[in-house]
């Protein structure tokens, strides 16, 4: 399994993150709810569909992940060696360079019912984002290796915590990808 520097692995998934908060404020902020909601074809998400589907993670994870950190004493490990689990569904969940490197069926109680107002959905993302941030920069001073969290599609299985920072991070940019095909799409048929 491969075995990280934590201090850098965390520096990396922070820029990965600050990339991502960037995309939604300097790109999505400014786009209406009709643009934003308008799926690129039929069957496939809209950017706002990608982003609820983020947002119901982020409402799992971020509260899992502070509240494991926060009752955690373990001191801080120079290195991070990611579990055999952890690394398999991050290297799942990586984009590639042309898109998601397998299509996957989303879980039910992640998939988008219905279509929610833009504003609020890139709003609770941001926010989410600025607070994936705000826990990377805590876990600096915590153990990567020791830390676990139960994963949202079946609690009895529990992922260290930099796999889940490292899965979470990974998903969030392929379906951040993926909703900047949705709108770049919308685009290009608009024209």
């Amino acid at each position: 399994m491969p075995t990280y520097t934590s201090q850098e692995l965390i520096t990396t998934l922070q820029e990965q993150t600050e990339e991502i908060l960037q995309t939604a404020i300097r790109e999505w902020q400014m786009l209406s709810h009709e643009e934003f909601s308008r799926q690129p074809a039929p069957g496939k998400w809209s950017a706002n569909e990608c982003l609820q589907h983020l947002n119901s993670y982020g409402d799992y994870y971020l509260p899992a992940i502070e509240k494991a950190m926060g009752l955690s004493a373990a001191k801080p490990s120079a290195t991070f060696k990611t579990g055999r689990l952890g690394n398999y569904f991050t290297r799942l969940m990586e984009p590639g360079e042309n898109g998601p490197s397998k299509k996957m069926k989303s879980p039910a109680n992640h998939s988008p019912k219905t279509i929610k107002s833009s504003v609020e959905v890139i709003s609770t993302f941001i926010d989410q984002q600025e607070k994936t941030l705000q826990l990377l920069e805590l876990a600096r001073k915590k153990d990567l290796n020791k830390i676990q969290i139960p994963i949202s599609i079946a609690k009895f299985i529990r992922l260290k915590l930099g796999d889940v920072f490292m899965f979470v991070i990974a998903h969030n940019r392929r379906h951040v990808l993926q909703a900047e095909r949705a709108v770049g799409d919308r685009k290009t048929v608009g024209s």
